[in-house]
C-alpha cells in the first residue's frame, strides 16, 4: 500500500486527539475514495451531456447502422 502525508493544522490535530478510538487513516482513505467516485460520475454525466447535444444536431432520418454498413463494404 501506497503512503501519503497530509499537513494539518496544531488546532485541527488537536481536535482528532480528542478521538482516539477512530482511525483516522480510514477515514481519509474513504473520503479519498468517495471523491474519486464523485469525479467519475461528474465525468459520465458530462459525457452524457455530450452525447446528447451532438445527438442533437444530426439529422432526424440519420441511421448509424446504414453508414456503418456503407463503411464495411467499401472495406471489401
Amino acid at each position: 500500500m501506497a503512503t501519503i502525508s497530509v499537513r494539518i493544522s496544531q488546532k485541527l490535530k488537536k481536535e482528532m486527539e480528542k478521538f482516539k478510538h477512530i482511525n483516522w487513516s480510514e477515514i481519509m482513505r474513504n473520503a479519498i475514495k468517495n471523491e474519486i467516485n464523485n469525479q467519475m460520475e461528474k465525468n459520465l454525466a458530462k459525457a452524457v451531456l455530450i452525447n446528447e447535444r451532438i445527438r442533437k444536431k444530426a439529422p432526424k432520418d440519420f441511421n448509424s447502422v446504414d453508414i456503418i454498413r456503407r463503411f464495411r463494404e467499401e472495406r471489401h
